[in-house]
């Protein structure tokens, strides 16, 4: 049967959806503007240094940037170049933000369903909001930007705020990540979490269900993803893992 015909018996309370690398490609983006800031700081972008800032609030991106710069804490500005940057990635929204594949088909499966979602970013309010102009806003119960919470991502405070927000609680939401921060929150405030990898590998560990893409996702995999993570929290509580 078809999704559109059968509906699953057990679904979560919520879905809650990270932005950037998840629901649109906007990872290359944050890179050139990412690298652009680290030339000015007199260093290149390596590898090692833009996986490390991936899914990273902007206080910690810009932190990791200092500190591979070799800029004293005395001699930062954080304010200044996270307006810098802030204003570069609005440029680069502005001219267009690709999505992920499957990505809007997932988005009106679970809607189709009638399940609340929220977006749950640590990308500041004023960013997202421009991403939201193509991702729509009316999809969502409510959003959460790491600016909104006193720690964002790899913190669970995102994930918590957005289960406070619908009343419900976190292991009743299936989370959907894919960077390593991201799952990290995610999985720490106790949401079941699907996990679609893009630009950085994602370990393996409880209350985690992976998948390569967004593409052809059914009701049954988010039913599998959400009890699979019930199933992990179940035997914790009986104390055999």
């Amino acid at each position: 049967m078809t999704d559109s015909l059968f509906v699953p018996s057990r679904l979560p309370a919520a879905v809650l959806w990270d932005m950037d690398g998840t629901l649109l490609d906007s990872e290359p983006l944050w890179e050139i503007a990412m690298s652009e800031l680290a030339e000015r700081h007199g260093i290149a972008m390596t590898p090692q240094l833009r996986e490390s800032t991936l899914g990273n609030s902007l206080p910690d991106a810009l932190a990791k940037v200092h500190v591979a710069a070799g800029i004293p804490p005395a001699d930062r500005d954080p304010a200044a170049d996270g307006r810098w940057t802030l204003d570069r990635v609005g440029e680069l929204f502005a001219q267009g933000l690709p999505w992920r594949p499957g990505a809007v088909e997932a988005l009106d499966l679970v809607a189709g369903a009638g399940i609340p979602m929220v977006l749950v970013t640590n990308t500041v309010r004023e960013a997202a909001d421009v991403a939201l102009e193509t991702i729509g806003l009316h999809r969502f119960a409510a959003t959460v930007c790491g600016d909104e919470v006193p720690v964002g991502k790899p913190a669970p405070d995102p994930y918590l705020r957005a289960a406070e927000l619908l009343g419900v609680a976190s292991a009743d939401c299936l989370a959907v990540e894919d960077s390593p921060t991201g799952t990290q929150a995610a999985t720490a405030a106790g949401c079941p979490t699907l996990v679609v990898p893009s630009a950085a590998r994602v370990e393996p560990g409880p209350l985690r269900v992976f998948r390569s893409s967004l593409v052809g996702l059914g009701l049954d995999d988010i039913t599998e993803a959400w009890t699979g993570g019930l199933a992990h929290i179940a035997t914790c509580k009986n104390g055999d893992s």
